[in-house]
């Protein structure tokens, strides 16, 4: 299982786009499944932080991705924020 650290929203988008295509599913194919519009696929893959994470959440179960949050060593601070990481693990 591979594990992808995530810092940033901006990180986001390439990940769940990702995750998408390794899944063999469209964003037609995930728009049905979250009941939304294509476009609103679209959108969210382009601006995931606006993304509510209810819908983050339904979107990363269509797209078999766990989210995992663990506590960084206290020496590993994050140069931006030094708040916990997300890592996101594909199934």
């Amino acid at each position: 299982m591979e594990e992808f650290t995530v810092r940033t929203t901006a990180q986001l988008p390439t990940l769940l786009k990702a995750f998408r295509k390794t899944a063999k599913l469209t964003q037609a194919d995930v728009a049905m499944r979250l009941g939304v519009t294509q476009q609103t696929v679209s959108a969210m893959e382009r601006n995931a932080e606006s993304v509510s994470a209810e819908r983050l959440m339904k979107l990363m179960g269509i797209l078999g991705v766990d989210l995992v949050l663990r506590a960084r060593p206290a020496a590993s601070p994050s140069p931006d924020t030094g708040r916990e990481l997300l890592t996101l693990d594909s199934w």
